[in-house]
């Protein structure tokens, strides 16, 4: 082939390529068109592009035939495009919220969960009622009445005063709340009494409570720390005792007719104190004797037993020195119709459960029980309530909220600058002061670093005697001493006279420990001071538990607290129950409860060790 025909052959070819790739010109509109028809496709709206593809085609003929009306005509955004942005974030909104509180019922429901695999299945009850089937239905009966104008008033009255009062009720039949002493209707005698003690006033939780204690019903009570919680459940068994003896004298090893338990061996004395106080008054008044006894560990059993065997009205004791009495049968409880725990949180959260099925085993019939604490979580009051008949549940405030005349103050200090820091701390008011630490070797330390620097300070802890205990509070107590370092032992239910100021060396392991400690001072209305010492060595779940407890009893927040991350909304608002079900803790929810791990931990390691001292005792 010549060299013309071979260059028209190529020309040729490609003349034929460029048409099989020749692209019209497509106007701007339609480019448009198509894009938008690319995009409802990948969006699923096939079906809705037809519709609009058939209309403008009836009306203009074919879509090239109508191109002069496509130019006039809007282009279609979507379904929405008719619809306003603000509308269309509304209703985005709403579907987040509608999510989200689906997310909060399938939380609460685990949580619910998590709470019933933990809760306690055998009822808090005697072993022997267990067996036998035996259960109490209606509350035991009392010779007390409110007086008539009283009764009289319409529920809607009562529930005035339990709202100005802020006092929530919980059962059936609730007795009305009396709002002086006078409508009580305690002898002349306790008046005075209460008088000398300057106690005019009944407080919230005396106003509902010892009407309904006097009544003769069951009672959990809540209150916080100095509100005076222990007249609730000491004024009515005195009254009670003193009932009994004008109807027929205690003889011999007779009683006793009430049992008042107690955490530590100082809140049992102190109790004690309360009620011998009262019934000098009305002995000193001609009223029978009444005789009280204090059943504690570290003290001569002798002088306690003699005054037992002389016919005891009340007993107010331990745990472990009143298991050991009533295993040697020292005292019955067959008369006994009122028993009290008095914090009662803390013998049935901490492993009491049994201690305290085998106290009831010894009961030979029914009794009142009362159940007072300022830390009560759900877990422990639903556990509570199986040993209850009909309960009234009174509680004034949030179970586990610290007081709001405490005025908290959190500072970060290094571990090593905590010790020479607290003279610096004891500056801020006058005394007396009491310094809380975790640990019985650190109380010592502070103890003995404010003597070399001049304070008059004592110190008690589970490692002392329990005669130096008592020398140390009294000495404190009068006056005589500034400052008291103590450990957790002194900071439940203790009440010393105008405590001024609280400092916690160290944040305690367990918030409600802390609200414990700073519940010494602030109480009785007058104000207080609570300093605490922070830093990363502190748990992060407490840290947590420690902001929310600021926030809400309106405290200030310091920079380092507030800047860790929270989420409000996991934590404080789900299903409007607010923090952990288990402990109470406002930092965290039950999923990720320390006091619940450490629980199942401590079970895990006893059913491991008890698997293995069996297999050990197979293998000889």
């Amino acid at each position: 082939m010549s060299y013309e025909r071979k260059r028209h052959a190529l020309k040729d070819a490609s003349d034929e390529s460029d048409d099989d790739n020749y692209v019209p010109y497509i106007p701007l509109k339609q480019r448009k068109k198509q894009q938008l028809r690319q995009a409802e496709k990948r969006l699923g709206r096939v079906g809705l592009l037809k519709e609009q593809e058939g209309g403008s085609t009836s009306e203009g003929g074919t879509s090239e035939g109508g191109a002069e009306e496509d130019e006039d005509e809007t282009v279609n955004l979507g379904p929405k495009s008719h619809v306003s942005l603000l509308d269309q974030h509304s209703d985005l909104k709403r579907k987040a919220e509608a999510r989200k509180e689906t997310a909060r019922e399938k939380i609460l429901k685990e949580e619910e969960k998590i709470l019933e695999s933990v809760a306690e299945k055998q009822a808090l009850m005697a072993v022997s009622e267990l067996a036998k089937g035996i259960e109490y239905t209606d509350p035991i009966k009392t010779g007390w009445t409110a007086p008539g104008y009283i009764l009289n008033k319409p529920e809607s009255e009562h529930e005035k005063v339990r709202k100005k009062y802020h006092i929530l009720v919980e059962g059936d039949d609730k007795p009305p709340p009396c709002k002086t002493f006078r409508e009580m209707k305690f002898p002349k005698p306790v008046m005075q009494c209460l008088k000398t003690k300057k106690i005019l006033h009944p407080t919230p939780i005396q106003i509902q409570g010892i009407p309904t204690v006097l009544s003769g019903r069951d009672m959990i009570g809540i209150a916080f720390t100095g509100s005076g919680k222990t007249l609730v459940f000491t004024l009515p068994i005195i009254m009670f005792a003193l009932e009994q003896e004008k109807r027929l004298p205690f003889v011999k090893n007779e009683g006793p007719y009430g049992l008042i338990i107690c955490p530590s061996r100082e809140l049992a004395k102190q109790t004690n104190e309360i009620i011998t106080e009262f019934c000098g008054h009305l002995e000193r008044d001609g009223y029978p004797a009444l005789r009280s006894a204090l059943c504690i560990g570290g003290m001569p059993m002798n002088p306690q037993l003699e005054v037992i065997k002389r016919g005891v009205h009340i007993i107010v004791a331990t745990p472990g020195r009143l298991m050991l009495m009533l295993s040697k049968k020292m005292f019955v409880l067959d008369i006994c119709r009122y028993l009290v725990l008095d914090e009662a949180d803390r013998m049935i959260d901490m492993g009491f459960e049994e201690d305290v099925r085998t106290i009831f085993s010894y009961f030979k019939g029914q009794r009142q029980t009362l159940l007072f604490s300022a830390t009560m979580p759900k877990k422990i009051q639903n556990f509570a309530r199986s040993a209850l008949v009909k309960p009234v549940t009174v509680n004034v405030g949030r179970a586990g909220a610290a007081s709001l005349d405490v005025v908290q103050e959190v500072e970060y200090v290094k571990q090593e600058a905590k010790i020479v820091y607290i003279l610096e701390c004891l500056q801020k008011t006058s005394p007396p002061v009491l310094v809380f630490a975790e640990k019985k070797q650190d109380v010592d330390a502070i103890h003995e670093y404010l003597l070399l620097k001049g304070v008059e300070a004592v110190a008690i802890h589970g490692g002392k005697d329990q005669e130096e205990r008592t020398q140390s509070i009294d000495q404190f107590r009068k006056g005589e001493k500034d400052v008291l370092v103590a450990t957790d032992v002194a900071s439940k239910g203790l009440d010393f006279p105008d405590i001024k100021h609280v400092i916690n060396y160290d944040m305690p392991e367990d918030i409600e420990n802390y609200v414990h400690r700073i519940g010494r001072t602030g109480r009785c209305g007058k104000t207080g001071l609570a300093t605490t010492f922070i830093n990363n060595g502190v748990d992060e779940t407490v840290s947590l538990d420690l902001i929310h407890l600021l926030i809400e009893a309106k405290q200030k927040v310091p920079p380092f607290l507030a800047a860790k991350n929270l989420d409000s909304d996991n934590i404080l608002d789900i299903g409007g129950e607010a923090g952990c079900m288990y402990c109470g803790g406002l930092g965290h929810r039950i999923a990720n409860c320390p006091k619940l791990e450490a629980l199942q931990t401590k079970q895990v390691a006893g059913l491991g060790r008890r698997d293995y001292l069996a297999a050990s005792s197979a293998d000889y």
